[in-house]
C-alpha cells in the first residue's frame, strides 16, 4: 500500500509509491489524485503514451500493468504500487523495435500517428490475451481456446480509436505478428 503522508489544511494528500516502469524501479511521492498517465508523462517523462480524450474512450493512453491493458487516463498512479508497467517506450527501440512495432510500420498502421501507441500496447496485449485463452464478448465457445478472427479482432481492439481510420492497415500488422494473413 502507498505510504500516504497526512497533508497541512487546504494542501492535496500525497503519497509515495513505488512501482516498475519498462524494467525500471520507481517511487514517487504524488499527489493521491494524480493518474497513472500523467505521472508517466509529467514525472517520469514517458511521453510516448498519449492524453487523448482523458476519459478513456480513445484508448490513446493504453499501457499494460501486470501484463494487462489498460487505460492509464481511467486509474490512480497510487493503484499501481508495486506494480509492473509497459509502456511504448518499453516495448522497443528505434533500433530493436518490438515484432508489433514493425508490423504497424511496414503496413502503415498509423497516420497521424497520436494513436499509435496506445494501439501498438493494445496489440500486444491482445496477442497475450488469446495466448492466454482469455474470451472477449464475440468468443463463440468459452471451452475452446479463443482464435484471431476478424470479430475476435475488432472487438478485443475496439476501444482504441484511430481518428484517421488506418483499422485495416492496423488488422494487417497484428493479423502478421500473430502469424496468419488478415
Amino acid at each position: 500500500m502507498a505510504d500516504v503522508s497526512a497533508p497541512a489544511p487546504g494542501m492535496p494528500v500525497t503519497a509515495k509509491v513505488s512501482f516498475t516502469v519498462n524494467g525500471a524501479a520507481h517511487e514517487l511521492d504524488v499527489d493521491t489524485r494524480t493518474t497513472l498517465l500523467d505521472a508517466l508523462r509529467e514525472r517520469l517523462h514517458l511521453t510516448g503514451t498519449k492524453k487523448g480524450c482523458d476519459h478513456g474512450q480513445c484508448g490513446a493512453c493504453t499501457v499494460m500493468v501486470d501484463g494487462r491493458r489498460i487505460n492509464s487516463c481511467l486509474t490512480l498512479a497510487v493503484m499501481h504500487e508495486g506494480g509492473s508497467i509497459t509502456t511504448i517506450e518499453g516495448l522497443g527501440t528505434p533500433e530493436q523495435m518490438h515484432p508489433m512495432q514493425t508490423a504497424f510500420v511496414k503496413h502503415d498502421g498509423y497516420q497521424c500517428g497520436y494513436c499509435t501507441p496506445g494501439q501498438i500496447c493494445s496489440a500486444v496485449a491482445v496477442l497475450a490475451e488469446i495466448k492466454a485463452g482469455i474470451p472477449s464478448h464475440v468468443t463463440g465457445d468459452l471451452n475452446a481456446p479463443p482464435q484471431l478472427t476478424n470479430a475476435e479482432l475488432r472487438e478485443r481492439m475496439s476501444g482504441n480509436i484511430c481518428r484517421c481510420g488506418a483499422y485495416s492497415n492496423i488488422a494487417e500488422a497484428i493479423a502478421e505478428v500473430a502469424g496468419r494473413a488478415a
